[in-house]
């Protein structure tokens, strides 16, 4: 949550790169992640994206949004503490990115790579060399040099405002970005500025710069990484504030010692003015100072930018503890000092343990992608980054590689493991023409895969995208929250102010009043219950993510946890989508073969997707393939052809009773394929009469199959009933969503009452509608969220667009490298996997209450203090304060959230 200056933490290099793109003809700019709109003022407005890494709290994002709202040219500006991202639409007639930059490090905060879409880290803490710019909906404005700074300590948003600040004062640099997620800064600039003023800029803020990566800065960049205080050591407890930390709890614990263990050691080592040191003030002074210096250098930087945030109020907590105790005889609060030094410095060091576990999420998903590809040029085989790897250039894959880029197999078979795209456990079998995509592991076997995309533009940089953005779209618990933050410090501040300098006139007992104030200081800053439920977006959409649900807003996820009904579509959802064939059902003298030789003979010049399995049935049992004349199609009813010489059909059963047969009346070939049941003593001395229209094809329908039947004008010759197979797991996944509290389950399906009831009965669900259009789709939605308010409809995305736009939530299945399902669902599963959606609906749930209980403790705990601490005659320990008033409140909550980590689709 707090900056860290240079000599106080292990500082990470990386740099940021920031991103500007033109926005459309009207004058609008449009962030197509959070939805802001701002007008141009001059010929265009741009986005400026940066990663703010210790920009981790609502104080520290702050601190930020001030200090770059008084820079004149900014609109939009969107500060994510919970990722440590920072994004600013700008007219670039008026102002810069450079000058935006300026005003992150003049708040005190280390501008980094986020990421967005480039080259994963190395490592936590160290930037890959030539890191990659950021989201694909970005671009780079101008002729500049990127340089990638990593800033460690710039862990909160408050930190990223800093460091902004500070660059923003830097003549040259053009583009600011930074990331508190993963502590680094891109920093776009010309030639005018050198990396090591640049450098020198966020150092000046408050924060070391452990490694610089970039064209113009590769001197300065060996000068920094191998100079740093801390060197390769990226353990938070054993950073340079944490060296610190322990030398403060040495002193603090030395002066407790002496003056209550050992009061005859606690002799004066100097007096003036009428006032004695004594040894144990001596030993809590360099206390103070050890843990003191870092707090202190953040609360001048909050100072600066008129930021009321923790780093300020225990500044003067500290300073007015330790003043009064060197200036107002008798009065000793070195102790209260020294505790709040070492104890928040402590709490500190467990928020960033705690908030880099929940970027570690976050880092995972950017680590999927390789950084490399080995591609085939001129022959050759060469290794070269993925940015560089153009569409339609092949990759080759070994055995055990990592897929660099989303692409078609040309040539070679393997299995190959989709879990990090899709979800799915099994691998799945790849061959020539198969889809395949960056991130997923080959197996087995050598492929060579043309691809598709480029790296910025692949699936997996989709959702690496998606997933970080998701912070942006707010839940209404969040909006809350803030609205209740804008007026909660303010408050508290002012009756801190009033217990220091008013109640001592009213009750007396000054001494114990100026402790209550400063108690108030302290609990002043709302950062653990306004960062509560951002950070538990965070987890539980990055941990969804690497289980094949992609969540494209902390909204869904908890619209999805609030869901009463859930509207399925049948084809492709709750069926597999693929078509075959069931059942041949020879007539009059044709045997199975002889009914599939007409059947695909006929349909093999339709489009229809009947027509292929039918096709697809008569290959597998290697059916002589027969010519046909003159084919066309029957609108509505099926096909006709000419098939050696005579007039053959195919299609509905209402096709052959318009012809004008007696479907009553059939006479089977065998009795092998048909229950006895279906036969009928319409003919005396045959036991072979089947009654097809009253008894099979009904029979048929009623186990959710299509019926096609096959014959000329004067006799039909057989029976085809094709089916879309029920998914396996379909009926699994809908009963654990009813355990999981779903009230309703609804199916919503274009097909025919019989195979809809079929396939309903089949799943077990609540509600079956049948024979609708698109827009009776929607109506149905409608009516259901007007019978059980929130809504759930899953479909494939595509055809299901006007009912998931319509439903509280909408949910694709198969998304994987559709672009249309992932832009038109508010969620996407990215495997066909039903068994996601209970998944889905139990972290949601549970985030839902973590929500809750992250901000209701911290509330009723802010509230019981802010209680107490002023309450006549009740007592309440500083150090109690620090840890349970604010930073350790924050710790209990980040942890609380990480709980969404641990739910995995194998629970259900």
């Amino acid at each position: 949550m707090t900056a860290d200056g240079p000599d106080d933490t292990d500082a990470r290099d990386a740099a940021s790169e920031g991103h500007g793109h033109e926005h459309d003809d009207e004058g609008h700019a449009t962030d197509s992640h959070t939805g802001h709109t701002g007008h141009r003022h001059g010929e265009k407005t741009l986005e400026l994206s940066l990663s703010v890494p210790e920009m981790d709290c609502p104080s520290c994002a702050g601190k930020v949004t001030a200090s770059v709202e008084r820079l004149d040219g900014t609109s939009e500006i969107d500060a994510r503490p919970a990722s440590g991202t920072l994004r600013v639409s700008y007219d670039p007639s008026r102002t810069d990115e450079s000058a935006i930059r300026e005003r992150v490090t003049a708040a005190g905060y280390a501008v980094e790579d986020g990421g967005d879409s480039g080259s994963p880290a190395d490592s936590d803490d160290t930037a890959t060399a030539g890191g990659t710019a950021a989201a694909s909906d970005t671009t780079t404005a101008g002729d500049a040099t990127d340089l990638v700074l990593d800033v460690p300590e710039m862990d909160c948003s408050s930190c990223a405002d800093k460091v902004e600040r500070a660059l923003t004062n830097v003549e040259g640099v053009q583009r600011i970005k930074t990331s508190p997620t993963t502590g680094r800064v891109t920093v776009a600039h010309d030639e005018s500025v050198t990396a090591e003023r640049i450098v020198s800029a966020v150092e000046g803020a408050g924060y070391e710069v452990t490694s610089v990566d970039g064209a113009a800065g590769d001197a300065d960049a060996e000068r920094d990484g191998s100079e740093t205080e801390d060197g390769d050591d990226d353990s938070v407890w054993t950073s340079s504030r944490a060296m610190k930390t322990w030398v403060s709890g040495l002193f603090l614990g030395l002066g407790v010692l002496v003056q209550f263990g050992l009061p005859g050691v606690n002799e004066a080592l100097l007096a003036a003015a009428g006032r004695e040191l004594l040894l144990a003030d001596a030993l809590y002074l360099v206390g103070i100072v050890a843990g003191g210096a870092v707090i202190v250098r953040n609360g001048y930087y909050s100072l600066r930018m008129r930021s009321l945030d923790i780093d300020f109020l225990m500044s003067a907590a500290i300073l007015s503890a330790t003043g009064i105790s060197l200036v107002v005889p008798d009065l000793g609060y070195y102790v209260e000092a020294a505790s709040l030094a070492f104890l928040f410095n402590v709490a500190e060091l467990l928020e960033r343990y705690s908030v880099d576990r929940a970027r570690d999420s976050l880092t995972e998903l950017l680590e999927l992608s390789p950084d490399v590809a080995t591609v085939r040029r001129d022959g050759e085989r060469v290794e070269v980054p993925v940015e560089s790897v153009a569409v339609g250039e092949t990759v080759l894959v070994e055995p055990g590689e990592k897929i660099p880029m989303d692409g078609v197999v040309r040539e070679g078979s393997s299995a190959v493991d989709q879990a990090p795209i899709t979800g799915e456990s099994v691998p799945v079998d790849k061959g020539e023409g198969d889809e395949v995509f960056a991130g997923t592991i080959n197996e087995a076997g050598y492929l060579e895969i043309e691809t598709t995309a480029a790296a910025a533009d692949n699936t997996i940089s989709r959702i690496v995208d998606l997933v970080a953005d998701a912070e942006s779209n707010k839940t209404d618990r969040e909006q809350f929250v803030e609205r209740f933050a804008d007026y909660y410090t303010p408050v508290v501040v002012a009756g801190a102010l009033v217990a220091i300098f008013v109640a001592p006139l009213v009750f007396g007992g000054w001494t114990a009043w100026f402790v209550r104030g400063i108690s108030l200081l302290v609990i002043a800053c709302p950062c653990a219950f306004v960062i509560s439920t951002p950070v538990t977006v965070v987890s539980g959409v990055t941990s969804a993510a690497k289980h094949g649900v992609l969540i494209k807003g902390g909204n869904h996820l908890e619209t999805m946890g609030e869901v009463d009904a859930v509207a399925f579509d049948k084809t492709g959802t709750l069926t597999t989508g693929e078509l075959r064939v069931t059942d041949v059902v020879g007539l009059n003298g044709n045997d199975e073969d002889d009914v599939l030789a007409c059947a695909s003979a006929l349909e093999r010049r339709s489009e229809h997707p009947i027509a292929d399995a039918i096709v697809a049935a008569a290959s597998e049992r290697g059916v002589p393939d027969r010519e046909i004349d003159g084919f066309e199609s029957i609108t509505g009813k099926g096909v006709r052809a000419d098939l050696d010489g005579e007039t053959h059909y195919a299609g509905k059963p209402g096709l052959f009773a318009d012809l004008g047969f007696d479907l009553d009346h059939v006479h089977l070939t065998t009795d092998g394929g048909v229950a006895v049941e279906d036969t009928k003593p319409l003919c005396a001395d045959r036991a072979d009469c089947l009654d097809l229209l009253a008894d099979t094809i009904p029979r048929l329908q009623s186990e959710g199959k299509t019926v096609v039947l096959v014959g000329t004008a004067d006799e039909i010759e057989g029976v085809v009933a094709i089916a879309d197979e029920v998914r396996p797991e379909a009926r699994r996944a809908l009963e654990r969503l009813r355990a999981g509290g779903i009230d309703h389950l609804a199916m919503l399906t274009g097909d025919n009452e019989r195979t809809a009831r079929a396939v309903g009965e089949q799943v077990g669900v609540d509600e079956v509608a049948a024979d609708l259009l698109p827009e009776e789709k929607v109506e149905r939605v409608e009516a259901l969220r007007a019978e059980y308010g929130t809504v759930a409809m899953v479909g494939d995305g595509i055809n299901d667009a006007p009912a998931l736009a319509t439903a509280s939530v909408g949910v694709a299945m198969g998304a994987a490298g559709t672009d249309t399902a992932i832009e038109t669902a508010d969620i996407a599963l990215m495997g066909d996997d039903l068994s996601r959606l209970p998944y889905l609906h139990r972290l949601a749930r549970t985030g839902n209450g973590v929500i809750r209980q992250n901000v209701w403790g911290s509330l009723l705990v802010k509230a019981a203090l802010a209680v107490a601490i002023p309450f006549p005659g009740v007592t309440v320990p500083l150090w109690f304060v620090v840890l349970a008033g604010d930073v350790g409140m924050t710790t209990v909550v980040t942890g609380n959230a990480m709980r969404l980590a641990r739910i995995s689709p194998d629970d259900d």
